[in-house]
């Protein structure tokens, strides 16, 4: 199996490299790729040192699978040369996810959606992933009507320049900053740019990525993302309305039942999910789970992941073994 990373180097392609290694997925071959800049540094995967190459030779080497986490730009331009080589394409951007023709898919949710002529598969946005994970087995007994939902979203969302920033403010140093403003100390209203209508491209990701990945335009999403002084992790406070009427405890042992989440939900002690104890894991963590006094068929519970991996890495990995465990691509 031969496999090549794209934006190896990068803080996403970085776990990537370490899930792969963790699952003990079957690479052969390991091509991981770079800008220009970072061509013939050397990395490790599992105790065996490779020399970063360029995209071309990687697509001349003809991978089965291509994990790609390099930005839009470079997604459109290169994913349909690999694509174009027989190379399964998994993508990390915003590139191909609204694009008709492409599957944006979450595995827990959507994974049999994916054909033998699906050379471009998308990995939705972090935020999205793991509310969509929640929301599915959810909708399936309730039918959702309605989502609110605020997010918390760790620096690591942005980068390598926002950890930096944030590490700096909080040793008193001043340096190159992510940010239009302080994110120590501080909580930014805005992730992504604004858009005509008041709201940020991050905000109608998670709307538009939602109904695409639930495949049901009906069910009506409003985002407010936030981005807050914290390393790694995102949280979620989200607002579910459901068509139906639910039992409570019936909502607590879907959820405990459901491939991926883990149900933190114990207020007399004090369990709940916090990024800091989601760090490093793969799956999606919920607690906080209570009706909405103000709306009878309302439920509120509060979500937590980690971006870079079950946001990012971990879901496109899962995505690859899916592609392996069907023979869409074979070893």
């Amino acid at each position: 199996m031969k496999v090549a990373v794209v934006g190896a180097t990068g803080l996403v392609g970085t776990v990537m490299l370490k899930v792969l290694s963790e699952r003990n997925f079957p690479v052969t071959e390991l091509f991981p790729v770079a800008s220009e800049k970072s061509v013939g540094k050397k990395i490790n995967f599992k105790g065996k040192e490779y020399t970063v190459c360029s995209m071309q030779h990687a697509i001349d080497s003809k991978p089965q699978i291509a994990l790609f986490s390099a930005g839009g730009n470079t997604s459109l331009e290169w994913a349909p040369k690999f694509a174009a080589n027989g190379t399964f394409v998994i993508d990390n951007s915003s590139a191909w996810r609204m694009h008709p023709d492409k599957k944006l898919i979450v595995p827990e949710v959507n994974s049999t959606l994916i054909t033998t002529n699906d050379h471009i598969i998308a990995n939705p946005n972090c935020s999205t992933i793991q509310m969509v994970v929640v929301l599915k087995p959810l909708h399936e007994k309730y039918k959702i009507k309605r989502v609110i939902v605020s997010t918390y979203q760790s620096v690591t969302g942005t980068g390598v320049k926002a950890v930096t920033q944030l590490e700096n403010e909080r040793k008193g140093i001043s340096g190159e900053m992510a940010y239009k403003y302080q994110i120590d100390k501080n909580c930014l209203p805005q992730i992504d740019v604004f858009l005509d209508n008041g709201y940020t491209k991050e905000e109608m990701k998670m709307v538009n990525e939602t109904k695409k990945i639930m495949q049901d335009d009906s069910i009506q999403v409003t985002a407010t993302c936030v981005r807050v002084p914290v390393m790694g992790g995102h949280s979620e406070s989200v607002n579910i309305e459901f068509e139906n009427e639910f039992d409570l405890n019936e909502v607590k042992s879907i959820l405990s039942h459901t491939k991926g989440v883990i149900l933190q939900d114990d207020i007399s002690n004090s369990i709940y999910p916090m990024p800091i104890d989601a760090d490093g894991k793969d799956e999606v963590f919920v607690g906080r789970v209570r009706r909405d006094e103000s709306n009878e068929k309302s439920l509120n519970l509060w979500i937590v992941a980690d971006n870079l991996r079950k946001g990012a890495a971990t879901n496109a990995v899962q995505i690859a073994e899916y592609l392996v465990e069907k023979n869409i691509v074979t070893q």
